[in-house]
């Protein structure tokens, strides 16, 4: 049972080739996805927890992950993981957490197409990720290389996430964005609304909910963002 990422040309932290291995588009600039983070989103937030097997899936995930393959959208995650430049686990740990996600999902029938990591941060401990980078959400550097690996026409692309720096991405590339509830989903909206930051397209409860939302209005739809 399923329980409850400047870009560096030589990829580092990006794109583990191994994961992504299904066909991309054949219509260059016409395919669409669903950007999604991972902790707090597909995942439960454990922090920056340094064991495996502390890392579980929302049960709802591998519903979610198969309603929008197979409604047609390529399913990409990507996930800030500053704890690698923190020291607080080594990079080997997220390629591991990954590798044991996809094979969970795998078990149930779902899956991903890719998944895109982040491991720097300007403020870091370790030299060799200590950086101010074009990968880290809500920089655009992640998506830019999906969109040139898939063929993806952003506009018609949606970002789900817990965090804001989801909403700024997505709004950044022209996508729309789903702000829910689970992680840190409650308090982001909270400080959103006392900030009056530029809202979501939608907010909803879980990853379920969002793909929901995003199903039944796939042809773009005006801003609801009500919780």
């Amino acid at each position: 049972m399923v329980r409850p990422s400047d870009i560096d040309e030589l990829g580092e932290g990006m794109l583990d080739l191994d994961w992504r291995r299904h066909r991309r588009t054949s219509e260059p600039g016409r395919a669409r996805a669903v950007f999604l983070d991972r902790d707090g989103t597909l995942s439960e937030d454990v922090g920056y927890a340094c064991e495996v097997a502390q890392y579980r899936l929302f049960p709802w995930t591998v519903p979610a992950l198969r309603a929008l393959r197979q409604a047609g959208y390529r399913v990409i995650v990507l996930t800030n993981q500053s704890g690698v430049a923190r020291g607080y686990f080594p990079e080997t740990m997220v390629q591991e957490v990954h590798r044991r996600f996809e094979r969970e999902l795998r078990e149930h029938g779902a899956q991903w197409d890719a998944i895109y990591y982040c491991p720097h941060h300007p403020e870091g401990i370790v030299p060799a990720y200590r950086r101010m980078c074009a990968c880290r959400k809500p920089a655009t550097g992640l998506v830019e290389r999906a969109a040139r690996e898939f063929a993806l026409d952003l506009p018609r692309c949606v970002f789900i996430g817990d965090k804001y720096t989801d909403i700024m991405l997505a709004h950044r590339v022209g996508a729309r964005g789903v702000l829910v509830l689970t992680g840190h989903g409650r308090e982001e909206w909270a400080r959103s609304r006392k900030e009056g930051w530029r809202p979501p397209d939608h907010v909803a409860g879980n990853l379920w909910e969002a793909v929901q939302w995003v199903l039944s209005h796939e042809g773009g739809a005006e801003c609801d963002a009500t919780p």
